[in-house]
């Protein structure tokens, strides 16, 4: 065990815990800074006795970050939302919020700060999440010049948003409802396993040449979003067809889907932000002006080596179903 701290902001998340895990497993010593952890004591079995600890913060509040600053050798923020809904605003989260860590980090002499942010990210993007994500990205590096910042790309594993909200959606509704293709299904992406972000922002922990660096995240594979869903179906073995969806249409579903959203505790399927986001490509920079997964010597794992552990769960007959030929 090194007996380095590393305070995990947003740890309970699905890229957070992971991040947590292998952390505990390298030997540091993890503070899991949340707004509720009495509902993140599932992380302490990830570690030994001690190893993890459980800490009130809220990036709004800056007081209560810099408490959960207080010590730490390292910082990773993994605090993010793919839609707003009540306090949880893009700005508040992704530029403020970030904002907030860098400069309590700074002023704590933490030495080493990873940032995750996302790729696509562009001040002049129609999408405000993009916006957003751009703006963080430049808060963080006045604030820690020496900070490394993650772009990953859709980032799958078990528990993601992204095959399991498809998956459930035709287990759950009759093969002639269609899921729709936003754009026609034409947006290109480079999903990546959670597993290897997590070693990827672990490894830029410790690496002094990825201080002040910008890492795309991708997986080996590029695949168009028609691909993603033909593949999550075959391993389902479910008969859903595939519709494409015009963008000007796609919006209105979006429209719709904020207006439910606006329900409590339920979660839109689709916002007019999300589609601006899908009119742009969502793969890893290969130019050189960037950092990758090879920079840091890791060998990312294939979607179709990691879906089917967890796709089998929506299988007409459970898991112990053949796959469908």
């Amino acid at each position: 065990m090194t007996g380095k701290l590393a305070a995990v902001f947003g740890g309970s998340g699905f890229v957070g815990r992971n991040v947590v895990r292998e952390l505990a497993k390298r030997g540091w010593r993890v503070r899991v800074a949340v707004r509720r952890p009495h509902l993140a004591q599932f992380l302490r079995p990830m570690g030994s006795v001690g190893q993890i600890q459980l800490k009130q913060a809220n990036i709004r509040h800056a007081a209560s970050v810099a408490d959960a600053l207080k010590g730490a050798d390292a910082a990773v923020n993994c605090v993010g939302v793919l839609f707003q809904s009540g306090r949880q605003r893009f700005r508040r989260v992704h530029e403020e919020g970030a904002a907030t860590i860098a400069g309590c980090a700074a002023d704590a002499g933490v030495e080493r700060l990873v940032h995750v942010s996302a790729i696509g990210v562009d001040p002049d993007s129609a999408s405000l999440y993009a916006r957003s994500k751009a703006a963080g990205e430049n808060a963080v590096m006045e604030r820690a010049p020496a900070a490394t910042v993650m772009r990953p790309s859709i980032v799958f594993g078990p528990e993601d948003d992204f095959f399991n909200r498809f998956a459930a959606m035709a287990s759950n509704l009759p093969p002639v409802f269609p899921l729709p293709l936003i754009g026609g299904g034409k947006t290109r992406f480079q999903p990546v396993y959670v597993d290897d972000v997590a070693d990827a922002i672990c490894e830029a922990l410790v690496r002094p040449e990825a201080k002040g660096r910008i890492y795309e995240l991708g997986g080996p594979r590029i695949y168009t979003f028609r691909e993603l869903m033909a593949l999550m179906l075959s391993e389902t073995g479910r008969k859903n067809w595939l519709a494409p969806i015009p963008f000007p249409l796609a919006g209105l579903l979006g429209l719709g889907g904020e207006i439910m959203g606006l329900v409590p505790f339920f979660e839109p399927f689709l916002t007019r932000d999300q589609v601006r986001l899908l009119k742009r490509d969502n793969v890893v920079d290969e130019s050189g002006a960037v950092g990758t997964l090879a920079d840091l010597e890791n060998e990312p794992h294939t979607v179709e080596s990691i879906l089917p552990g967890y796709m089998v769960r929506y299988r007409k007959y459970g898991q112990f179903a053949e796959k469908p030929a």
